[in-house]
């Protein structure tokens, strides 16, 4: 595994490369920019992504959502942290898709030795509308 948190060497190619036989990289998510204000994903809306009712599925949007703020926790690890887990995130919907692309900013609100809160948005790629909302805590792990 690549090595995480200060002087981190963690970019979207190694973390695309982490996730592609993992949830992630199943439903497509890519990682497009890792910078100081955070980390961005990108998701194409598939017909396999949809509820029956043919929405979007708030379980996809979430994955979208928790993957980039998880990817970001890695690139901000403290030093000795051997990883992270989530324990607690709230998602609130203020609209969906059904066909296109996905973006998601996850961005750092607290970065601590023991947690970390990350606040991401979900938009429509191509009209920037905000379709979620999204906060997590992470809780660093050391051995």
């Amino acid at each position: 595994m690549p090595k995480m948190g200060k002087g981190s060497s963690l970019t979207p190619g190694l973390l695309n490369a982490m996730g592609k036989k993992c949830l992630p990289g199943y439903l497509g998510v890519v990682v497009t920019l890792i910078d100081g204000s955070g980390l961005t994903c990108r998701m194409e809306v598939k017909s396999e992504l949809l509820s029956p009712n043919d929405y979007l599925h708030a379980g996809a949007v979430v994955t979208l959502a928790d993957t980039a703020c998880g990817y970001g926790t890695m690139t901000r690890l403290p030093e000795g942290a051997r990883g992270f887990t989530t324990i607690e995130l709230k998602s609130n919907f203020t609209g969906t898709a059904t066909t296109g692309s996905l973006v998601c900013h996850a961005r750092p609100l607290h970065i601590g030795r023991l947690t970390q809160l990350w606040e991401a948005t979900v938009a429509v790629e191509n009209t920037a509308k905000a379709i979620a909302h999204f906060r997590c805590t992470q809780m660093i792990l050391f051995p």
